[in-house]
């Protein structure tokens, strides 16, 4: 590449970087629906044509920001996953939820604009597809990689509900051949109740659903997590290997080991 071209690049590619940033600050401060090319130009200094040649028009803006926060979360769990055994089903789960979480707690902005309310008017292409699936992939993964190993029971303790049902079955089809290969239809019904309980408990936590209801989140999603992965099928944590509540940051607080290390955390 001539040096004048690789120069052009690399201000392009700064100049996309900063536009990006000043849309994250704006939609921090207003809301992505008061997202606007114009106030973006403003903000930097630019003349109001220019951004187009980066930015053809506000939803294209947008689409760049909802691939990178799809792209940072898919990573933050793909990371989270990848520090743990790969036969450690439950520590997986558990790594890759709270991930997830502390994600959502750094970048509320972000995790709105992608688990939030639609942007009226906005369509998301398809471009948006494949980094939106990278978070799923990872639970799909762990969920398929347990089946495999013939871990998860066909039913969790105390299931009086019976095997799904014909048309349920039906309905899931698409997703076990694309997600769950190895899964039965019911541990595909299960995991996709735990998924979907994990971003609900995130997004209680950061839309204030839980104000003057939870005095104390940590404790709660921990538990959540317990019950989660219960109903997924993943054996049971002892109470040394489960870990206690976590911070804000996701972290677990450095405590010794309970007195009795082969008690189960399932207690319902």
């Amino acid at each position: 590449m001539p040096p004048s071209t690789g120069l052009r690049a690399r201000l392009r590619a700064e100049l996309t970087t900063e536009i990006k940033a000043e849309a994250r600050r704006q939609l921090a401060a207003e809301g992505a629906p008061s997202l606007s090319l114009r106030s973006v130009t403003r903000a930097l200094g630019m003349a109001s044509s220019a951004i187009y040649r980066y930015f053809p028009s506000r939803d294209d803006l947008l689409t760049a920001l909802i691939v990178d926060a799809y792209d940072a979360i898919g990573e933050a769990a793909e990371e989270a996953d990848a520090t743990c055994r790969r036969d450690d089903h439950w520590g997986r789960w558990r790594a890759t939820a709270r991930a997830v979480r502390r994600w959502a707690l750094d970048h509320p902005h972000e995790y709105a604009l992608v688990y939030g309310s639609p942007v009226p008017g906005y369509r998301a292409p398809e471009d948006t597809v494949g980094p939106a699936s990278r978070v799923t992939l990872v639970l799909a993964r762990l969920v398929d990689d347990a089946s495999r190993a013939g871990t998860l029971p066909r039913s969790p303790d105390r299931d009086d509900l019976g095997p799904v049902d014909a048309e349920t079955s039906v309905a899931v089809r698409t997703l076990v051949g694309l997600a769950f290969p190895a899964a039965s239809d019911e541990v595909a019904v299960r995991a996709v109740a735990a998924w979907t309980q994990l971003f609900g408990m995130i997004s209680f936590e950061l839309f204030g659903h839980f104000h003057n209801v939870v005095d104390d989140v940590d404790p709660v999603f921990e538990r959540t997590l317990l019950e989660m992965g219960r109903l997924i099928g993943f054996d049971p944590p002892t109470v040394a290997s489960a870990g206690g509540a976590t911070g804000r940051d996701g972290r677990v607080p450095d405590e010794g080991p309970p007195d009795d290390e082969e008690e189960v955390w399932y207690l319902v």
